[in-house]
């Protein structure tokens, strides 16, 4: 295209019809991967762009560039890439377009709540025309009403994860930080409660290498915690330390995404995503069909009787005997959530760990109850104490090392017929018990700092 076609912007529709010839084009960008070496000295991006001509499956963009810095750096889903002088090409049936570095030339714009017409990206050779913000401003104004199409059957929940296996995984962003440099966290959530699993750790291993708690470096701040939903597993989704060059900004608290080919695996015995090379970031309306129909279910969840119950409880074993029956069952968010520093709760939950480890070391020197349980459900994982008269409630008395330990191994999940000990490695499954909780603080000064959590009124039959 010479001349007066040098300021023409096809529509792709259009585009695809022009095969190895060079085009002017604008669109807004759905997809995009991680940025690539190729296997000479050039580094490869890719993104898919939409208009409203071409919104079903979109068409790929190929940039290649001597660095990183030469590519272009998405700052958000949806945003506004406009391209001059890209070769239009086909391979395996699909029509692609191929950014040349020794011709070519874009600039990045911000899509639907950008209030300006000024690139934040510009490549070298890019020249800008008051023409451009039309087509600008239309496409903004059709992202308004623009849908994914998303077929349920192509994409799977986060109660549907299978560990080591790769998944198309749609949820909403909660939050997103940056840990370390190049170290990311995303916090993903659906409303559904990611799969039990197994605990594959020796029991007496929680006195040196205990459980974690969460899987991020640090326990999240009250601000952020208070708001997070109190139902469904959030998913902590890292970065794989192989990739870089992502903009943190890309992952905003609130929008719904689509991660298409994360390795989800378990970490701690708890379910963690992967962000690999071959991961792609796809668009998600916030309000697409798929995003309200998750977010209709949890509120139909959140208003049920028995919605606190996780997804994998039929109902609790009845190993445990608990007051307060006509007390609402909570989650562990709600209770970690909780405005009130001190107050009372009853939970649905799995003991994964407890120590001290050996059921001998459970009653101190002065003759008194002093235990540390892990309690967990879908939501959370907290530590709750076992002490004095509540723990004497609880076990039903100063019991023989035998029955203790028997009660105790049936807590955990051993299997009776499990002749291992604390110091054996062995898989357990503990069952889903209910109990009550009561939180208080240990500093009045620090009231929410030192809030701990401790069993009552619960007894272990």
């Amino acid at each position: 295209m010479e001349g007066r076609d040098d300021y023409r912007l096809l529509k792709l529709r259009d585009a695809v019809t022009c095969l190895n010839q060079r085009v002017n084009l604008i669109g807004v960008v759905i997809e995009f991967g991680f940025p690539k070496l190729t296997r000479g000295t050039d580094y490869f991006i890719s993104l898919k762009l939409v208009d409203e001509s071409h919104s079903n499956q979109g068409i790929p963009i190929n940039f290649f560039g001597e660095n990183v810095e030469k590519l272009p750096f998405v700052a958000s889903l949806g945003d506004i890439v406009q391209l001059t002088h890209v070769v239009m090409k086909t391979h395996d049936g699909e029509v692609y377009a191929l950014f040349n570095k020794k011709f070519s030339s874009f600039a990045l714009y911000e899509g639907i709540d950008g209030k300006d017409f000024k690139p934040y990206q510009v490549s070298a050779r890019f020249s800008s025309r008051e023409l451009d913000k039309k087509f600008i401003a239309d496409l903004r104004f059709w992202l308004l009403n623009f849908e994914v199409n998303i077929d349920p059957n192509d994409y799977q929940l986060i109660n549907e994860m299978k560990e080591g296996q790769r998944h198309n995984l749609v949820g909403k962003i909660l939050h997103a930080t940056e840990v370390a440099k190049d170290e990311l966290i995303v916090f993903l959530w659906d409303g559904t409660d990611a799969p039990k699993n197994n605990i594959q750790t020796r029991v007496i291993d929680e006195m040196n290498a205990p459980l974690p708690l969460h899987l991020e470096p640090e326990s999240l701040s009250r601000d952020i915690l208070s708001t997070f939903p109190p139902l469904g597993t959030i998913l902590r989704v890292f970065l794989d330390r192989g990739n870089k060059n992502i903009r943190l900004g890309v992952l905003k608290a609130g929008q719904w995404i689509n991660f298409a080919n994360i390795i989800c695996e378990v970490h701690a015995g708890l379910w963690r995503g992967v962000l690999m090379p071959f991961t792609k970031f796809r668009y998600i309306s916030n309000n697409c069909r798929y995003a309200l129909k998750c977010q209709r279910s949890y509120e139909e969840r959140l208003s049920s009787n028995d919605g606190h119950v996780p997804w994998d409880c039929s109902s609790p074993s009845p190993i445990t005997e608990v007051g307060h029956a006509n007390v609402p069952f909570v989650s562990l968010m709600d209770v970690i959530k909780y405005p009130e520093v001190t107050a009372k709760f009853k939970c649905i939950v799995r003991v994964v760990t407890i120590l001290p480890s050996r059921v001998e070391d459970f009653i101190s020197p002065l003759g008194i109850y002093r235990v540390r349980l892990t309690l967990e459900d879908p939501t959370a994982r907290i530590f709750a104490f076992l002490y004095n008269e509540e723990a004497e409630e609880f076990f039903g008395g100063q019991l023989s090392t035998d029955m203790l330990r028997k009660k105790i191994r049936r807590l955990l999940g051993v299997e009776e017929n499990d002749q291992s000990n604390e110091t054996e490695y062995t898989v357990r499954e503990p069952p889903w018990v209910a109990c009550c909780l009561k939180s208080y603080y240990m500093d009045k000064a620090h009231a929410w700092e030192s809030r701990q959590y401790q069993i009552f009124e619960t007894r272990l039959l």
